[in-house]
């Protein structure tokens, strides 16, 4: 499990996967998103503008789980 620091108010699910350099533009993170099953907080949801917020765990089956935390 992987902690990510945002200085924001959330990110959306298309920058956390660049931010975390598993794709480096927007046609990778739609392959990402067409191919893999994401769980944001336990739901599954594939929508790349999905924001997530400081607490929330992200699960990305076979790439990782990240859980999101702010600067403050």
């Amino acid at each position: 499990m992987e902690r990510i620091k945002i200085n924001t108010e959330y990110i959306t699910l298309g920058q956390l996967l660049k931010y975390v350099n598993l794709a480096s533009s927007g046609g990778e993170v739609k392959v990402i998103l067409a191919n893999h099953t994401i769980f944001i907080d336990g739901e599954q949801d594939q929508r790349r503008g999905r924001k997530i917020y400081p607490g929330s765990k992200v699960e990305i089956d076979s790439l990782g789980t990240y859980v999101i935390n702010d600067e403050a």
